[in-house]
């Protein structure tokens, strides 16, 4: 199995598999209501909603590095009020979440593993280091989801 399979059912197995760590996103936010994901439990900490609207922003981000774009991140680092928090919105977010899986499933499908190695102008990583990134970013903030959705 060539390195860009094994990097691509790592990242699909966070998102809805049967990860090493027993969690994924789609799993915990299945039953998440919009009341619930735009809860606000500390003025200090951001909403199931922020978080998930932020792990879209930068899944698209380097996407778009991984397709050669560069890319600029804006000072808000993807971190942005939900200005609609209707059920309606909330659900839009999980499926453009979904969409964003897809995206990157498809992908992977035409990756070379040639190109793992390659640099990104814009801050001297490989590839590779992008594509291990992404994913422990989602397993980061997929933690801070968890605990937040304990504490609803």
């Amino acid at each position: 199995m060539s390195e860009s399979k094994r990097i691509s059912n790592l990242y699909q197995s966070i998102y809805d598999g049967n990860p090493w760590l027993e969690v994924t996103l789609a799993g915990t936010l299945k039953n998440v209501t919009a009341a619930q994901a735009y809860k606000k439990i500390n003025p200090n900490l951001n909403t199931i909603w922020e978080i998930v609207n932020h792990l879209i922003q930068w899944r698209r981000n380097i996407l778009d590095r991984m397709n050669g774009e560069v890319i600029i991140t804006p000072d808000h680092n993807y971190f942005v009020p939900v200005l609609d928090p209707s059920e309606a919105a909330w659900e839009q977010s999980l499926q453009t979440l979904a969409k964003s899986q897809e995206a990157w499933n498809a992908f992977f499908e035409n990756f070379d593993d040639e190109h793992l190695a390659k640099i990104y102008v814009n801050n001297g990583h490989s590839y590779y280091e992008h594509l291990h990134g992404i994913i422990q970013h989602d397993v980061y903030h997929l933690g801070q989801i968890v605990i937040l959705k304990k504490l609803l």
